[in-house]
């Protein structure tokens, strides 16, 4: 399918069959589903922000600017994006449970920090923390459950574990919003956050199974000619700029977050200077990343069935939509139309993203792409801190909404014209879609 994966030369990674190692959802469902409830809490950690970190950074610490209030999302993305490229070469040096284990121990102190922060360099600090932990934590399982399935049903593998995680993320926003009603901004939504914490660590390090000798088996059992060994350098040339399907991914991945970040950080701060409650902002905060959740569900399926591309390209120019919709709005029920939508064009890309991605890299070196593609996908949102918040102060937030649906619209059109179906059961060669 693509120029990567057409070279004859040996690999002696993926030369013989694994002994007692099957691929499938079935197959694996008890450590898949284990997976997805790990998935579930790292999900969770991060949704103790949505709706309280920005409340904080106004009524607590009196940021003067956006941008200054964005700092921690900034550095969340900038860490989590290196991050990501990190945990897949080390997952596939070192095997993943590693890593995940790892991700864990980087987030234990993230609620504590945020609990205890005297001035805002210590948010910025957990910040940094749970951007190693989303970074280690969250590649991981995704680079788990791809080796456990194999490619049937690698569309609704993705859409199963970005489902757990969001819909986490949705529910604990809500939660933690109600929390800051009735108790106030700190401790109590943080406490949540150390509960999943520390349960998750627990998971991951007693129950968690290795996964990397699925992909070896995956390897050795495709019928296209094994690749060479490709170096980390390549894969990044590949990833981000060479390969047509999995540099539009890159480039989608990027602008996607890069809403996403503009929607944690200013939608909160939008809201209530609408004249929304707390408690009407943490349902606001939950409505987009929780139909994001359930509607992955469907999509991720979806694109098994009817292929990744169009998928794509209309879930972007759906996010644009909702994007504007939101820029227009001012009540609670016109912004939770224009979240739900919001939601919706994001569960039509997130998984299939993804899923593309798996679908061209080889095994042998497709924790290393994912690694790359989840680089640039959540350098978004440290992109998002700086154009959203740079706008913001210059020209307000809805100004800034309005550019970031433009871009998004720009990604979408993008998509179309660059990337090729990829799905092995619809793919085209690159110029027939």
């Amino acid at each position: 399918m693509t120029a990567a994966s057409n070279s004859t030369a040996p690999d002696s990674t993926a030369s013989t069959r694994v002994a007692g190692v099957r691929l499938g959802l079935a197959v694996n469902a008890a450590q898949f589903t284990l997976l997805v409830a790990v998935n579930a809490l790292v999900g969770g950690l991060l949704g103790a922000e949505r709706t309280v970190l920005p409340l904080l950074a106004q009524r607590q610490f009196h940021l003067p600017d956006y941008t200054t209030a964005l700092t921690f999302i900034l550095a969340f993305g900038v860490v989590k994006a290196l991050t990501n490229f990190t945990a897949g070469a080390l997952a596939d040096r070192f095997g993943r449970k590693p890593v995940l284990i790892a991700g864990w121990l980087a987030g234990l102190p993230v609620p504590l920090l945020l609990i205890w922060a005297p001035h805002w360099g210590w948010v910025v600090a957990a910040n940094v923390l749970l951007g190693v932990n989303q970074g280690l934590a969250w590649s991981t399982t995704v680079i788990m459950k791809i080796d456990l399935v194999g490619p049937a049903r690698r569309g609704l593998a993705m859409g199963l574990n970005e489902a757990a995680g969001y819909l986490a993320v949705a529910a604990t926003a809500m939660a933690t919003g109600f929390l800051a009603v009735r108790y106030g901004l700190r401790p109590a939504p943080f406490l949540l956050a150390a509960a999943y914490a520390a349960l998750g660590l627990g998971l991951s390090a007693v129950f968690v199974r290795e996964t990397r000798a699925h992909a070896r088996h995956e390897a050795a059992t495709r019928r296209e000619p094994l690749p060479e060994q490709l170096t980390t350098r390549q894969v990044f040339a590949l990833t981000s700029l060479r390969e047509p399907a999995l540099a539009a991914a890159s480039q989608a991945g990027l602008v996607n977050n890069l809403n996403d970040g503009l929607a944690w950080g200013l939608f909160p701060i939008l809201f209530a200077a609408g004249g929304l409650t707390v408690g009407q902002i943490g349902i606001l905060a939950a409505v987009y990343p929780g139909v994001w959740g359930l509607a992955q569900l469907a999509t991720s399926a979806l694109s098994d069935r009817h292929g990744r591309k169009r998928l794509i390209a209309s879930g972007m120019l759906l996010q644009a939509l909702a994007l504007a919709a939101v820029a227009l709005a001012g009540t609670f029920t016109a912004w939770a139309v224009a979240a739900a939508l919001l939601g919706l064009g994001t569960a039509m890309v997130y998984p299939t993203l993804l899923a593309a991605v798996g679908d061209v890299a080889h095994p042998t070196w497709r924790a290393r792409a994912v690694g790359v593609y989840r680089l640039w996908r959540d350098g978004g949102f440290a992109a998002g801190a700086l154009l959203a918040g740079g706008l913001a102060d210059v020209f307000g937030i809805r100004a800034a909404v309005w550019a970031v649906a433009a871009l998004t619209a720009a990604s979408g059109l993008l998509v179309a014209v660059r990337m090729y179906e990829t799905h092995p059961r619809h793919d085209r060669l690159p110029g027939q879609d």
